[in-house]
């Protein structure tokens, strides 16, 4: 039974992001999307490796040319454009929440693990905008971090509220008891 988990939640994960991705709204060269709501849920609900490898998964497809990115975007060049530095820090976000958080956790334990989630998605943000996209610090600043710090707040008090009922639903599951 423990494989079947290993095999199937990372394709559910990878498949919750896929699904959140599409609801966007485009605002700059980065959109608003709710693909890190996914990402900071499966980081939280997940044990760690299984939230990587949902994180992985979902870059292997969009980097197939799967429609799985904002705005049905699929392809290598997403993933080497101005928003890849986003996309490759949700790999660090998986990894660091997952390891930080567990059933037992408090929500303030859960809303602090994801908002360090959220600040290292930035930090590679920020880097893919200048190295990529050649801005300088404070415009990639300004466009890539600045709109989006008020809705992943949002998204991280969400997540904190809704995961010890979801654990709480899932205890029956031994990946969650």
């Amino acid at each position: 039974m423990k494989k079947a988990y290993t095999l199937t939640l990372p394709a559910l994960g990878a498949a919750l992001i896929a699904v959140l991705a599409q609801v966007t709204l485009p605002i700059g060269p980065v959109p608003f999307t709710l693909q890190n709501l996914a990402i900071g849920l499966i980081a939280t609900l997940f044990k760690p490796r299984d939230a990587i490898f949902s994180i992985a998964l979902y870059l292997l497809l969009g980097a197939i040319g799967l429609p799985v990115f904002a705005g049905g975007a699929g392809g290598v060049h997403i993933l080497i454009g101005p928003s890849a530095g986003y996309l490759w820090f949700d790999l660090l976000y998986a990894g660091i929440t997952g390891y930080l958080t567990s059933k037992n956790s408090s929500v303030l334990h859960i809303f602090i693990a994801n908002l360090l989630g959220d600040s290292l998605v930035f930090l590679g943000g920020v880097l893919g905008l200048m190295f990529l996209a050649g801005m300088p610090f404070s415009q990639a600043f300004t466009v890539g971090v600045l709109p989006f710090v008020l809705p992943d707040l949002g998204k991280i008090i969400c997540i904190s509220l809704i995961s010890q009922p979801i654990f709480r639903s899932l205890k029956r599951i031994n990946y969650f008891a």
